[in-house]
């Protein structure tokens, strides 16, 4: 197949591209700046435009763009920066793969669709919830719409993702490296994970497989704050005694710890389980186990 990939130079880009290309797939990457590789494709989200020529031929698009949402704390502007970086090109892609005949557009979308969901558990049947987060993840997911009736379109709810730099665990391992692990409020808010290895695997398998809708990517077994933050300290061989109190969270970063960090989702990967996806780490344990050994 030949792939398009948007978004290639961040943590789950880079690995879904190296990944495509190991499965003996042909990828383009599309680039904001002038390419300057044979395999770079130029285009410009905020201006509509994308190179000639560079959807001939595809056989699918996988959109990963947008900004860091726990980057900074969430001013009206910082909100606004979020949602733009995620509509704007997916109406661009969208609308593309509609004029090109592409037959298929992974786009990214966010577990934390559903909102703070406490101990229910929530698969891709569940309903929206509320908040920033939930409605971000609704206008996302609704950008695709120009695709629906020209193209198979999966929308990806991805979780945390788990891996030895970057993301969540790129975080957080140096606090835990010099003893200030610790759990963030009162731990019970689920974390919905998944190892960088597997959200690659998903992704690649939702390219090549006759799926599409809403697929969270996520591990099949979510756990509490807490206990991430005991399986982490474990692996590090690190205690972690600390607490993070709630109102200090959120005096700091405002919006960002309150959906962000203290609230969560029991969400499982019903669609990726009932298709036959086999994850390499289904449990945490070995997961983080993984991530510390690279």
């Amino acid at each position: 197949m030949r792939v398009v990939v948007a978004g290639s130079s961040g943590l789950i880009g880079t690995s879904v591209v190296a990944a495509l290309r190991g499965a003996g797939h042909e990828v383009l990457r599309l680039v904001r700046r002038r390419p300057s590789a044979p395999d770079e494709r130029g285009w410009d989200p905020s201006a509509g435009r994308i190179d000639v020529g560079a959807l001939d031929g595809v056989d699918a698009v996988v959109n990963l763009c947008g900004a860091g949402v726990a980057d900074k704390r969430w001013s009206d502007a910082r909100k606004q920066v979020l949602l733009d970086s995620r509509t704007v090109p997916t109406e661009v892609l969208a609308a593309a793969v509609a004029g090109h005949g592409v037959p298929v557009l992974v786009n990214a979308s966010a577990i934390g669709y559903y909102g703070d969901t406490g101990d229910e558990v929530v698969d891709e049947t569940s309903p929206s919830g509320t908040g920033f987060l939930a409605e971000l993840c609704r206008q996302w997911e609704a950008a695709t719409g120009a695709a629906d009736d020209h193209a198979r379109v999966v929308r990806m709810r991805t979780g945390l993702v788990i891996s030895p730099a970057g993301g969540l665990f790129g975080k957080i391992k140096p606090l835990f490296t010099v003893f200030l692990g610790g759990r963030l409020g009162d731990g019970r808010q689920y974390m919905p994970w998944i190892s960088l290895d597997d959200a690659v695997a998903a992704i690649r398998f939702l390219v090549e497989n006759d799926v599409s809708g809403p697929v969270n990517v996520t591990a099949p077994s979510p756990v509490t704050n807490a206990e991430f933050t005991r399986t982490v300290g474990h692996a590090l061989h690190r205690p972690t005694p600390w607490v993070a109190p709630a109102f200090a969270l959120k005096a700091v970063l405002g919006e960002v710890a309150e959906e962000g960090l203290l609230a969560g989702q029991r969400a499982v990967p019903r669609v990726l389980e009932q298709r036959g996806f086999q994850f390499l780490h289904p449990a945490l344990g070995a997961a983080v186990a993984a991530a510390v050994e690279r």
